[in-house]
């Protein structure tokens, strides 16, 4: 036997519209069926329940996303989890609590340890539109800090497990390092798997794009001569006034920023090493750059002070010829700036490698000086060379004598100016004993 009943005897439109009688089928998922009784209530495909109340038909489906939805949040908490760690692990393995029990200890050191999250907004998560630099090591990005500050942040693309133990006690020191004449390092991130550098940032580009770009702009020989004092007195400082001295390693026009004054600042000290006490038993593998490589380096793979002062001497090279370090595209004989400067000034013809823009007979005295001090940088064995403190205060005495307007009434003044004690007891200045103070004040031996 079938039974079959019906809430009325209506169909249903006209169940829909009775007003007697309340519409039952009230579920928002429910559908009205019309037999010989009436009419009936049913949930509507993939729907179960009951049609007849508010919310009775609810889809068979809702379980599944409810368990979908479960199961992707306790994935994605899992996950939170494991990078939590990951990030733990990558701050310890750097020395990060050692650096931070230090940072504590010494109060005023304006330094930071960021979150990988704090460098990844400023950069729109590295996002290479953002890239100012590119290197061997890695990449340079501009970012904006929330208090509005510009930095430049490294990301570095890899370094050997010495290195990432060492990591945290050298940015310590590093943190310290404060010279007007180099690139201010405000913190790192420690978080991630090869550590990032937070720099300030240097608007105005590197040397090597003012040497070497297409922008027709005239450097003159005291500009240079000035950029050449600047880049050396910071080098300096890092040898001689750094505890532990700091080498830098890799020495180049391209490491060396102009901020908006065209003042020099060097930069990427951060890959350097630093420096031992006792140089003898100090052996590293530090990759520098083709052109500016210290030959002794490369038969010992010893890198000293002297590596950084070979390394400068190239620079004064591009500085005063406009030429590239090294020229892949020149003939064999011409590939090397360092060969082509040795063989001009062998055969008396350094005038032939001078940058047009400063060649004329004021400046000649001036550039065999330079060159001179170029050469002797660029000495094959380091014991040869000159220390970087030595290649400033030459270039400082070079600079003031360009700077000072040399004439034959004020040679008195050159006198004073040099504290000479070889000023004649007649007050009489001849024009020999101006050439011989002059000569002095550019560092020259009397002899010459």
């Amino acid at each position: 036997m079938v039974m079959e009943w019906g809430i009325s005897r209506n169909t249903c439109e006209e169940a829909k519209v009775h007003k007697e009688m309340p519409y039952a089928c009230v579920s928002s998922n429910s559908d009205c069926v019309t037999n010989d009784f009436g009419y009936l209530c049913h949930c509507s495909s993939g729907y179960k329940g009951n049609p007849y109340v508010v919310g009775g038909c609810t889809g068979g489906s809702v379980g599944l996303v409810v368990l979908v939805i479960a199961i992707t949040c306790a994935y994605l908490i899992r996950e939170r989890q494991k990078l939590h760690r990951i990030k733990k692990k990558y701050y310890r393995q750097h020395g990060g609590m050692l650096l931070l029990q230090e940072m504590k200890s010494q109060q005023g050191i304006a330094f930071k340890i960021f979150s990988e999250e704090e460098l990844q907004h400023p950069t729109n998560m590295f996002d290479e539109k953002k890239v100012i630099g590119r290197g061997g090591h890695g990449k340079v990005y501009k970012g904006v800090l929330k208090n509005d500050v510009q930095v430049a942040v490294k990301r570095c693309m890899t370094m050997d497990e010495q290195q990432k133990k060492e990591f945290g006690k050298e940015m310590l020191i590093l943190s310290q390092v404060n010279h007007k004449n180099i690139v201010k390092l405000l913190g790192c991130c420690l978080e991630v798997e090869v550590p990032m550098l937070v720099y300030e940032f240097i608007p105005n580009g590197t040397l090597f794009q003012l040497i070497h770009g297409d922008h027709g702009q005239h450097i003159s020989v005291s500009t240079r001569l000035r950029i050449a004092y600047e880049s050396a007195e910071a080098l300096a400082y890092l040898h001689s006034c750094a505890s532990p001295p700091i080498l830098h390693g890799d020495v180049k026009s391209s490491n060396i920023l102009l901020d908006g004054d065209y003042t020099a600042k060097v930069s990427d000290f951060g890959v350097s090493i630093l420096g031992p006490t006792d140089m003898s038993e100090f052996v590293t593998y530090i990759q520098g750059t083709c052109g500016y490589l210290d030959p002794e380096y490369m038969q010992t793979w010893q890198l000293t002070d002297k590596s950084d002062v070979y390394s400068f001497g190239v620079v004064i090279l591009e500085l005063f010829t406009r030429k590239k370090a090294f020229n892949l595209d020149g003939p064999e004989h011409e590939k090397s700036l360092t060969l082509v400067f040795l063989s001009a000034m062998k055969n008396n013809r350094l005038v032939d490698i001078l940058d047009e823009q400063i060649k004329n007979d004021e400046n000649a005295e001036l550039l065999e000086e330079i060159a001179e001090l170029a050469r002797q940088c660029l000495e094959m064995t380091g014991i040869n060379r000159p220390s970087m403190k030595e290649v400033a205060d030459k270039l400082d005495r070079l600079r003031k004598v360009m700077q000072h307007p040399w004439t034959q009434e004020n040679s008195e003044e050159l006198y004073n100016l040099l504290g000479d004690s070889s000023v004649p007891s007649t007050g009489i200045v001849t024009t020999e004993n101006f050439t011989i103070a002059k000569k002095a004040a550019m560092g020259l031996e009397l002899g010459r």
